[in-house]
């Protein structure tokens, strides 16, 4: 929502409002980005996560599955899921938005790896 220069620092930083799940509206913000480019990819990152948006990159879908997931099932088996999103998805998927990747990128992938 907002991006401002911290000049004591010579960073940025992001405020943003969001709509949690229980509806209240709540506020948040992150300091430190070097550039205000970085800044504003962040905060769209960040408000596409929180609106349950398909807009985000893998990466960030990733982080929401593995805040979900990590907690409700077993060590030994989040490790292996972990083991194969960073290992054989992530390399291939991560930067991609959700919305954008087709069957036919799936089915490519699936071919490459051996499945």
């Amino acid at each position: 929502m907002a991006v401002y220069k911290e000049e004591k620092t010579n960073t940025w930083r992001v405020i943003y409002r969001y709509t949690d799940w229980n509806g209240e509206r709540k506020q948040s913000q992150k300091r430190g980005f070097k550039t205000k480019r970085e800044a504003q990819a962040w905060e769209r990152e960040q408000l596409s996560k929180l609106g349950n948006d398909l807009d985000m990159t893998f990466a960030s879908f990733v982080d929401c599955y593995t805040e979900d997931m990590k907690v409700r099932i077993k060590e030994n088996t989040w490790q292996t899921k972990e083991h194969i999103i960073k290992t054989k998805l992530l390399p291939y998927f991560g930067k991609l938005k959700m919305c954008n990747i087709t069957a036919q990128q799936i089915i490519t992938w699936q071919r490459r790896n051996g499945k």
